[in-house]
């Protein structure tokens, strides 16, 4: 039915392309964009020199952002698309740092207990869309956008989260799931290759009428 509300999430590693992603698909269909909490972050510059010291309330500091991001999609009336769901601090980010030693056990269970206790109040995204990108273009992508923070990011580190971003996408259950591949995809410099995209979250959806309806009706090709 034409209307009705919509609430995507994309998800995916540092450098995937989430933010630029989230904002095109933002202005094609007039959705509501939420952002990661990624400028005027207290933690972020601290975490990447030092992981241990500045992990847990780097997490929590995520966790509060997303979770009044998706209670804020959730209230409203209008369709919203997040950068990065909250679902990911704990199956990815939270675990990652836990497993390779950077939180301590308490840190962990602690912000779990919370993470469990938040997400009890909200209700899933409609479709997470995953891009999913090889660590050799990862790097690339990272180098390219000059982040002096992110010079740091060691390479374990981005394997590591490219291997929970798998293992979550695999026994996600919340609700529908995309999985684009999107080594060999600009979306930015390419029209062709962000049209695959939107055509897929179309699919992906049982009401084509939602996205084929919006305020930006541009034709769509098909894959």
């Amino acid at each position: 039915m034409a209307g009705e509300k919509i609430f995507i999430a994309i998800a995916g590693n540092i450098g995937t392309g989430k933010t630029t992603l989230a904002q095109m698909l933002s202005d094609r269909f007039g959705w509501k964009a939420h952002f990661e909490a990624v400028a005027g972050n207290p933690y972020l510059a601290d975490f990447y020199g030092d992981m241990n010291r500045w992990s847990f309330p780097l997490q929590i500091y995520f966790l509060n952002n997303r979770f009044r991001a998706h209670q804020a999609i959730s209230q409203s009336t209008g369709s919203a698309i997040q950068d990065r769901s909250i679902y990911e601090d704990a199956n990815i980010f939270a675990r990652n740092l836990f497993e390779q030693g950077d939180m301590e056990k308490r840190d962990y269970e602690n912000y779990l207990n919370l993470y469990q206790t938040m997400t009890e109040f909200l209700s899933p995204p409609d479709i997470v869309v995953y891009l999913r990108k090889s660590l050799s273009r990862l790097k690339e992508q990272i180098a390219k956008r000059g982040r002096d923070y992110e010079k740091s990011i060691p390479e374990t580190y981005l394997a590591n989260l490219n291997r929970y971003y798998d293992d979550w996408m695999n026994s996600y259950q919340f609700g529908k799931k995309l999985i684009i591949e999107s080594d060999d995809l600009d979306f930015v410099a390419n029209p062709t290759d962000f049209e695959k995209i939107t055509q897929q979250i179309i699919n992906a959806r049982d009401q084509r009428d939602l996205f084929l309806e919006s305020r930006a009706r541009s034709r769509v090709v098909s894959l």
